[in-house]
């Protein structure tokens, strides 16, 4: 069986003041970085890399459980199968209509 890969997007959100630090907090912790920050909306995006789903959902816990931390949704999810990387992309993933599913929410662009 081949390796594993679990990526997740995770959008944090904290009070505009508390952006710094909870930032140095994210920072600490495995398998994390931050890959975006506007302090003036208190937004954090992080991506986390994980060895399981479990410990991707483990993950985000204990980013919600982060002092200050109003909200942290995983927006993104990626799992990936090196036996299937090796085998080629399955036929249905071609075929599937993406472009309409990768829009920005409206609630989310300034």
């Amino acid at each position: 069986m081949g390796e594993k890969m679990n990526l997740s997007g995770i959008l944090v959100l904290v009070p505009p003041k508390k952006t710094q630090s909870t930032i140095d907090l994210l920072r600490t912790l495995p398998g994390l970085q931050v890959h975006h920050q506007d302090p003036q909306t208190g937004r954090v995006v992080v991506v986390q890399e994980a060895e399981s789903t479990g410990a991707e959902i483990d993950g985000l816990k204990r980013i919600q459980a982060l002092p200050n931390v109003r909200s942290a949704a995983m927006v993104y999810h990626y799992f990936e199968d090196e036996d299937e990387i090796l085998a080629g992309t399955l036929p249905e993933l071609d075929k599937a209509e993406t472009s309409k599913n990768n829009r920005v929410p409206p609630f989310l662009v300034q």
